[in-house]
């Protein structure tokens, strides 16, 4: 038998959301430790998992023999520095989105994977959700024909976890004052980039964006309205990151990828803000709670009179359900995410038991993270294209230990 993985949760109290997921995975993880800086946070994890190690100190845990593998569940600024410590460190990772913020923090993250051979996987749960995997198989069977478009967007108001009850800022306040371009948009480009197939060996990839934002209204009326408008997020020109960034990105091979990232505005959350169109077909996510995710084939439609018509994805799941759906569809539901969280940790785990690279290994993480530096860069020059950086050059020579 495979030994089990001996997993450490760093930031215990967004990590635990993925506690149940772990715990239903006990014949593949040892949930072994977790680190906070909240005395409070580290105790309920030691009331609901009885003999639990707990660390305040991050280098505590790191020097700890008894972890293999950590879960970076910590704001997103931090994400490549602690990566890159657990790596020095003997450590696999698995690092929640997004995996860098600066192109220089994304060479030396992947410096440091090939340097040490270790495991590194960025936990991008949206592209195993069951519409993305099943548009995923229809895409790789070329039931679309040649993909020409895609578009995506992560729409979710966000602002009341912008700030503590006393109207101070959390980090997720800060990171919207403080930028300005396409702030979180690994949820969309994941599953977008699964379909398209690019980054694969010989295939297509990112070559150029530009990028645009909004003005920037709706988080300064909130922050008026919940906490009086002598609040310095009650003034105009206080955050700098505009209400939606809209950015355009060309592959390589010339498929046009249309990406919106939306913090702020007043909606309902929509996580599945996808579409898809090739030559032979098209595909779109619903739009709210309820709808089916739709679809068009142009070779499954020869019979039809008039005009064409969309059908529900759903009806596709006999043919193209994705085996992983399958097989763990009950556990998948139970899980955080549309199901994605359950595939993250199963297919980390595989990945460092097998000694082979993860789905989204340490190259994918940072191509699509860099998204957000380089959006900013567009957006700072008023929507000038900015060419991609070129971070899979050495993929080839990386080998895992």
């Amino acid at each position: 038998m495979v030994n089990r993985v001996r997993m450490a949760v760093v930031g215990g109290q967004r990590g635990g959301a993925f506690g149940n997921v772990l715990a239903s995975m006990a014949d593949a993880i040892e949930l072994v430790a977790v680190c906070d800086l909240n005395p409070l946070v580290l105790a309920h994890w030691q009331s609901k998992y009885p003999g639990i190690a707990t660390f305040d100190s991050y280098e505590k845990l790191l020097d700890s023999p008894m972890v293999d593998a950590v879960f970076l569940a910590t704001p997103m600024l931090i994400h490549a520095r602690q990566a890159i410590q657990a790596l020095r460190a003997g450590k696999h990772v698995l690092s929640e989105v997004i995996a860098a913020h600066t192109i220089e923090d994304g060479w030396e993250l992947i410096e440091t994977v090939e340097q040490t051979g270790l495991t590194y996987m960025l936990a991008e749960n949206y592209i195993f959700t069951r519409e993305n995997m099943m548009v995923q198989q229809l895409a790789h069977a070329g039931e679309f024909g040649e993909i020409t478009y895609a578009e995506c967007g992560y729409i979710h108001d966000c602002r009341s976890i912008f700030h503590h009850d006393d109207g101070r800022l959390t980090w997720r306040g800060e990171y919207i004052r403080d930028y300005n371009g396409a702030p979180y948009p690994t949820h969309s480009l994941g599953p977008v980039v699964k379909w398209l197939g690019l980054g694969e060996e010989g295939g297509d990839d990112f070559e150029e964006l530009v990028s645009l934002s909004s003005n920037s209204r709706a988080s300064v009326d909130y922050f008026c309205e919940r906490f009086g408008v002598e609040h310095p997020g009650a003034q105009a020109g206080f955050w700098q990151q505009g209400d939606t960034s809209s950015t355009l990105i060309r592959t390589k091979r010339g498929v046009l990828i249309s990406l919106r990232v939306d913090l702020q505005s007043s909606r309902p959350h929509n996580m599945v803000h996808y579409g898809l169109q090739g030559t032979k077909g098209a595909y779109m996510g619903p739009r709210f709670d309820g709808e089916s995710p739709v679809i068009w084939l142009e070779n499954e439609s020869a019979e039809d009179k008039g005009e064409a018509e969309w059908k529900s994805l759903w009806a596709c799941a006999p043919k193209w359900e994705h085996p992983h759906w399958q097989q763990w569809s009950d556990e998948a539901m139970a899980a955080g995410h549309g199901g994605g969280d359950l595939f993250v940790m199963k297919e980390f785990v595989a990945a460092v038991q097998g000694h082979r690279k993860p789905v989204v290994d340490v190259y994918d993480a940072v191509m699509w993270s860099s998204v957000f530096p380089l959006s900013m860069k567009s957006v700072a020059a008023g929507g000038a294209p900015v060419r991609f950086v070129d971070y899979r050059q050495n993929r080839l020579k990386t080998s895992i230990k």
